[in-house]
């Protein structure tokens, strides 16, 4: 369900032609309201304390201060800040460190058009990846798989005192069933997938990984997904 209200959102691009182009694709329906624009990574933070936007959009490649750093910046201060970053690099390293410090989104350029629907879906509490994104992310979780970092599902996470891979240092203090979840979130599987390989309530399942993240100080799952696998 789409907000009630335009959504306000700030934009942080050093290419000033691309920022008025994102403009006015996000307010062309109406749902979406720019509340301002920047040039500068080093201008993220000011802007974000002066508008408070409900999402702030990066660029990531800015000469002055990258959108990673100013991302991470606005997330030290401000937590459940919403940090979704707007790139033409589908880089493995942008994408580990912009997913590891909990953004929401990392989203390609060419892939505008659908922008303020992924917006929208931000707000709705999901985590957004653009299509060339979602294959590297696949591909570096099967890279780790193949280079002997071990799989998840080598036992039954059912099955407790089966003889599963060590336990990630991040984990250590979850229960068993949190353990569980956090192994299937590892390996890709959504809250219905899970809740129907350990036999639990989708409900059920939700409230484990609020758990998971309250427990680790982590902010979403794909953060405990990435923690897994480091």
């Amino acid at each position: 369900m789409s907000a009630p209200f335009p959504l306000s959102v700030v934009i942080v691009d050093d290419d000033e032609l691309v920022a008025q182009s994102l403009r006015t694709i996000l307010e062309a329906r109406g749902n979406v309201r720019v509340a301002a624009l920047g040039t500068k990574g080093a201008e993220a933070a000011a802007l974000f304390n002066e508008h408070h936007p409900d999402i702030m959009l990066l660029d990531i490649r800015m000469p002055d201060l990258s959108g990673l750093a100013a991302g991470e910046a606005i997330l030290a201060a401000h937590p459940k800040a919403r940090i979704v970053f707007l790139t033409t690099f589908a880089d493995d390293d942008y994408i580990v460190r912009a997913l590891a410090i909990g953004a929401r989104g990392y989203l390609i350029k060419q892939e505008a058009r659908g922008l303020a629907e992924a917006l929208h879906s931000v707000m709705e509490g999901q985590i957004v990846l653009g299509s060339d994104v979602t294959d590297r992310v696949s591909a570096l979780i099967g890279q780790r798989l193949a280079s002997g970092a071990g799989t998840a599902l080598d036992s039954s996470p059912s099955h407790p005192d089966g003889n599963s891979q060590a336990t990630p240092a991040f984990a250590e203090g979850l229960t068993q069933r949190e353990h569980d979840i956090a192994e299937l979130i590892a390996e890709g599987l959504d809250n219905r997938e899970i809740a129907q390989t350990l036999f639990l309530s989708e409900g059920t399942v939700r409230n484990h990984i609020s758990a998971i993240l309250q427990k680790c100080g982590l902010r979403n799952r794909t953060q405990i997904a990435i923690a897994w696998w480091r």
